[in-house]
């Protein structure tokens, strides 16, 4: 299969992130005056600010996934193939139909250039529309110089007429700051947001950016801080040159200000600068907006012509030819500034989703999501994306409802003709309780390393052992995790396996590579079994589904434990779970926590219990365990200071240490903060072993359980136990 040629430099990303967000300086803030007034640039600000989260955000998830795609991509990974398509339409639509408008949008300045008549308008966005599908379709080095170029006069250009416009700077043209008050200044924020729209749009070419895990994220801050100082530069210019009635219902306000400060000369250049600024996001806009039915295609949502790449050029031609004729369609037959209201409205929308998905992906703990870049401040960060997201959708009017509501219908349309037979699924249809909103995959889907039959694979990963211990490649020691379980179960057979989590939508060949970590795993594990005479069988396993299929190996009727490494917060939330929060709600076995503090000889333990009716079961496995490792064992209640039943606890405790096959003792701590205490003990211990119940409610869901604060603050290691009725 032929893959998209990684061309763009960091210069060149650069470039075409900027490209895509000029226009906005040369068409917008005149507008902007009429709603807020001089504090137009302060709005300029806010609205940086506003989009800041969402750069953070899909700088990350662009390092986790550098696909062409962008936003599609993230959303249909985190939530299905459904919201995919959703988003994969509603952004294609909404970057092309800005390209549209800024193909359109060159008429004002144009005729400052020449002469022309307006009924020839349309013509020339179409033949500037040909020249732009010409440079995508014969690859992006092409584009790439010819974005360099036009962004780099542009902003020379600008520079040069802020250092003009502050030079002639007159106060008293600033009055009023707001002309409308609060409203008046959120409302001009809303309405400037869409300027910046094209910071994150160099995600959708991930694909074919030199060094992504560095470049990204450097492209989209480094874009964001350097249009902003320029909008809002430009904007100050503006109007402390030129009066705020003119520039009310101005459209090409650039133009206006090059000639109010040098006359007809310079009011000529800013023309000429208008015209390529505006080719530049039009051509920004095709390069993007392309690359979504590219990616929807490969994915199986969309026919499968538009997944195509040109063997000459190594450009998805299908797909840019198919964009281009829908941006002439717009020109044609559709009205500027309902085309601009429209795209900039579902943008917004997307930008939310873009919020949700880093929060879905980092909740879940997702195996696979490995981002080299995170998002600082997560999770405020994008809780601020989201609410402010919230807020400029509602001052932007009605259109942004209407605009939702018909690509929501149009997404679910073509969802049901390409995409409804799709087996994948998001990661969010595999947790939580809104799951019933996703589609989940028809059958879990693995592949077991010594089978021959990738299809089927039920039985190769079936298992008559009595301890499941799956190894998610994070574990601080899968040796020292392998024995804990051997021990818990008294050296009865364990059946440990490698399993890797992949997205949903990974090309199947990815079962076929080798792993020399996996190969090394298992190598290691057969000289633990041999060395120490334990029954250990070792798998290695890929998989769509973790928690699924770790939950189906410790479902199977021989399985009384399940054994797992510490990684995450175990807690499940409200609305999503990670996968062993997931999996203490659904599991049959009983399940043990493993959290290694690097302590490697244990000699000491301690079994912190309240007293109750599974004692004699939790002293039991501590004395497996300490059997295994001829370690002492201690018992420890920790009870309130007003506590009256101190020697009873003790007694009963004692009775119970009777049946032990290990030096067994009894302590009884009185103490209102038992995490503190607890935390204090283990400092003497080489291992903590905790009883805990199966669930927890919603309080310890939101702050935190007490035994998710006993393992993180333990001085040893940690052995969380939860037992099945």
């Amino acid at each position: 299969m032929k893959k998209l040629e990684r061309t763009l430099s960091l210069p060149g990303a650069i470039a075409v992130s900027i490209g895509g967000m000029l226009s906005g300086i040369f068409v917008l803030p005149g507008l902007a005056v009429g709603i807020t007034g001089s504090s137009v640039w302060l709005a300029f600000l806010v609205a940086a600010l506003c989009i800041l989260p969402a750069v953070l955000s899909k700088s990350e998830l662009g390092t986790a996934m550098p696909k062409s795609g962008g936003t599609y991509v993230y959303i249909e990974r985190a939530f299905g193939p459904l919201f995919g398509t959703i988003a994969g339409i509603g952004l294609w639509l909404s970057l092309l139909l800005k390209s549209a408008f800024s193909l359109v949008g060159l008429s004002a300045y144009l005729y400052v250039v020449v002469n022309i008549d307006e009924a020839y308008t349309k013509s020339i966005a179409l033949l500037a529309l040909l020249l732009i599908l010409l440079l995508n379709v014969f690859g992006l080095k092409k584009v790439e110089k010819t974005q360099l170029f036009i962004v780099s006069v542009s902003i020379i250009s600008l520079i040069v007429i802020i250092i003009l416009g502050f030079n002639s700077f007159d106060t008293k043209l600033t009055e009023p700051v707001f002309s409308d008050g609060t409203n008046g200044f959120i409302a001009g924020v809303a309405f400037l947001y869409i300027s910046y729209a094209g910071v994150t749009k160099i995600a959708a070419i991930a694909g074919e950016i030199k060094n992504p895990a560095k470049n990204l994220p450097l492209t989209m801050i480094i874009s964001l801080f350097l249009i902003t100082t320029i909008y809002c530069m430009v904007a100050l210019a503006l109007v402390g040159n030129v009066e705020a009635s003119i520039l009310a219902t101005d459209i090409k306000p650039i133009h206006t200000l090059f000639q109010t400060i040098g006359g007809e000369t310079f009011g000529l250049i800013a023309g000429v600068v208008g015209v390529l600024t505006l080719m530049s996001m039009a051509n920004s806009g095709v390069l993007a907006s392309s690359r979504f039915p590219f990616a929807m295609s490969k994915d199986g949502l969309l026919p499968s012509y538009l997944a195509g790449i040109n063997s000459k050029f190594m450009t998805p031609v299908a797909a840019i030819l198919t964009t281009s004729t829908l941006i002439a369609l717009a020109i044609i037959f559709l009205d500027v500034v309902k085309i601009a209201k429209l795209a900039s409205a579902f943008k917004v929308l997307m930008f939310i989703f873009n919020e949700l998905t880093v929060i879905v992906l980092r909740e879940t703990n997702a195996q696979w999501y490995k981002p080299t870049f995170k998002s600082p401040l997560y999770p405020f960060v994008q809780i601020f994306g989201i609410l402010s997201g919230i807020v400029l959708l509602a001052f932007l009017g009605i259109m942004p409802v209407v605009s939702v509501i018909g690509v929501v219908i149009l997404g679910f349309l073509i969802f049901l003709v390409y995409g409804s037979k799709s087996d994948r699924s998001g990661v969010a249809s595999s947790y939580g309780v809104m799951s019933f909103f996703f589609k989940d995959a028809s059958k879990i889907r693995e592949y077991a390393e010594d089978t021959e039959d990738t299809e089927d694979t039920e039985d190769a990963i079936t298992t008559d052992a009595e301890v499941v211990v799956p190894l998610l490649g994070e574990e601080e020691s899968p040796e020292m995790l392998v024995e804990m379980a051997s021990a818990l179960n008294n050296k009865n057979s364990v059946q440990a396996f490698d399993i890797t989590e992949v997205p949903n939508q990974t090309d199947s060949s990815v079962f076929m590579e080798d792993s020399p970590a996996s190969t090394s795993l298992k190598r290691r594990i057969k000289r633990l079994s041999d060395s120490k005479n334990l029954l250990v069988g070792f798998d290695a396993v890929v998989t769509y589904e973790l928690s699924q299929t770790i939950n189906r190996l410790s479902s199977q009727e021989s399985c009384k434990w399940l054994v797992m490494g510490w990684g995450a917060r175990p807690n499940s939330g409200i609305f999503i779970s990670n996968p062993i929060g997931w999996l203490l709600a659904n599991i049959k076995s009983n399940l043990a926590l493993y959290k290694d503090n690097g302590v490697r000889y244990i000699g000491k333990v301690v079994l912190a219990l309240r007293p109750g009716r599974k004692d004699k079961n939790f002293i039991g496995i501590a004395d497996n365990v300490c059997k295994h490792f001829g370690a002492k064992l201690t018992l420890l209640h920790v009870v309130s200071k007003t506590s009256r039943t101190t020697e009873t606890i003790k007694h009963r405790s004692e009775e119970k240490l009777k049946q032990a096959k290990v030096n067994a003792t009894v302590e009884v701590v009185k103490s209102d903060k038992p995490v503190d205490t607890i935390s204090e003990i283990s400092a003497s211990y080489d291992l903590l072993i905790l009883g805990t119940p199966e669930k927890d409610n919603w309080i310890k869901v939101l702050f935190g359980g007490g035994k998710d604060k006993f393992t993180e603050r333990a001085a040893c290691s940690v052995l969380r136990i939860t037992l099945k009725d």
